[in-house]
């Protein structure tokens, strides 16, 4: 600091040196200044005015503060803190042997278990609906009606043929009998009793046409009656009352969705599979549902398709889990989040995941000293699951690592330990 000051002082003298044609304006202020003095300054030099003088010493005093600041900040950046710092608030816990289940995580999507669109079986105008949107509906329940007069009509015309056929059968068959008697006796010719048989024939024939015809008719009065086919809940009802349906135009008129239970699809990474294969040895695995947040699990339920190919134009494979669904929490069409678990590591050694860092040696964690202060020490780390760290080595149980307030701690630095916000390692279900 010395030294600048010495640069700087030397540096105004050698400005006000008459030899260097400049020179420092010492006549006072007053009185004007005539041509013959004015002309007499030009010829024994450049005469510095206030301003410029103030400008020189202005750049004077930026040069020697830069130069003082870089020198104090090369000073105060210590890779060790100083010994008698003060003590750094931050939240511990301590390495524990624990039960560590590993889980997959993917992104799913909520499918209804089955999904069914109504649509008429049968012509005819809507004359009653019997459903509210939204609904909750049993299988078997009526939903729409359709003019059945017409349907009744055709029963009442089948069964009536069926009677007429029947009156029939049962004349042409006592024909029959009195033709087998008459014949034993040659009183008739073999050829009449043999036509006798064919009307019975006949007549039968005709009898059974009129059963199917009347089980058809009463097929098509049943369609006039739309019912629900399964348990579930219907839709927006896509048709009024007094509109004319009809069987082959294919629009539908009411959906009904079946969400309990009801199935999730997520997808998992292809290097997956060898673990999901291993793990899904004739047993089923158990996956659990959250919100977007990860937070709030909605239900739990199995595994149950893992998918025979791998989507090619992603590197995932698609898989299929069922879930009861009985708090109705779970909707047809929602995005969550499913979690797989495929085994659990037994006895390892666990410290919250908030404690693991990153430096340009690899991963470390910092560990609490006996003496109050901090060293940053290499681990080792298997596997990260759920807010828990499988450490291999470079810690033992029992150590306190800081699992927050990192950003202010340096090898050396006192800390004041307080209760971790998290626990090491949860314990499988």
């Amino acid at each position: 600091m010395i030294h600048i000051r010495s640069s700087v002082a030397r540096w105004a003298t050698d400005v006000a040196r008459p030899d260097l044609g400049f020179r420092i304006d010492e006549r006072p202020a007053a009185g004007p200044v005539t041509a013959a003095e004015d002309g007499g300054n030009r010829a024994r030099g450049q005469i510095l005015g206030p301003r410029r003088l103030l400008a020189i010493a202005a750049i004077g005093s930026f040069v020697a503060v830069g130069t003082w600041g870089f020198a104090t900040h090369s000073r105060q950046s210590p890779t060790v803190a100083p010994p008698h710092s003060a003590a750094v608030p931050v939240g511990v816990a301590s390495s524990r042997w624990a039960d560590v289940p590993i889980y997959l995580w993917g992104i799913a999507n909520v499918q209804a278990y089955n999904t069914v669109t109504i649509r008429p079986q049968v012509d005819g105008q809507i004359i009653e609906i019997a459903f509210k949107e939204g609904q909750q509906v049993r299988a078997g329940e009526l939903l729409l009606k359709i003019d059945p007069r017409i349907y009744e009509a055709s029963v009442d015309q089948a069964l009536a043929r069926k009677a007429q056929d029947e009156a029939q059968l049962a004349n042409a068959r006592r024909d029959l009998q009195r033709y087998a008697k008459l014949v034993e006796n040659n009183h008739v010719t073999r050829q009449v009793f043999e036509a006798a048989e064919a009307r019975v024939a006949q007549f039968e024939a005709a009898v059974k046409a009129d059963e199917a015809a009347v089980a058809l008719a009463r097929i098509n009065l049943d369609f006039a009656s739309i019912r629900s086919p399964l348990d579930g809940r219907v839709g927006m009802r896509l048709v009024d009352i007094g509109n004319i349906v009809r069987a082959n135009d294919g629009a539908p008129l009411v959906t009904v969705t079946q969400t309990k239970p009801i199935n999730v699809v997520f997808t998992l990474p292809e290097t997956s599979l060898p673990q999901l294969l291993a793990a899904s040895g004739g047993r089923p695995l158990p996956v659990e549902v959250f919100g977007q947040d990860r937070k709030v699990r909605y239900d739990l339920g199995e595994l149950t398709l893992l998918d025979n190919a791998v989507d090619q134009s992603t590197g995932t494979i698609r898989l299929k889990a069922t879930f009861p669904n009985a708090a109705g929490l779970l909707w047809p069409g929602q995005f969550v989040n499913a979690r797989l678990h495929v085994t659990t590591l037994r006895q390892v050694l666990t410290i919250p995941a908030e404690a693991i860092q990153s430096g340009i040696d690899g991963r470390f964690a910092y560990v609490v000293e006996s003496d109050g202060t901090v060293s940053a020490r290499k681990i080792a780390v298997a596997t990260v699951t759920d807010g828990a760290a499988v450490i291999e080595k470079g810690l033992t149980e029992g150590e306190v690592v800081v699992t927050s307030g990192h950003y202010r701690l340096q090898p050396g630095s006192r800390v004041e330990a307080r209760k971790a916000d998290v626990v090491a390692a949860t314990t499988a279900d």
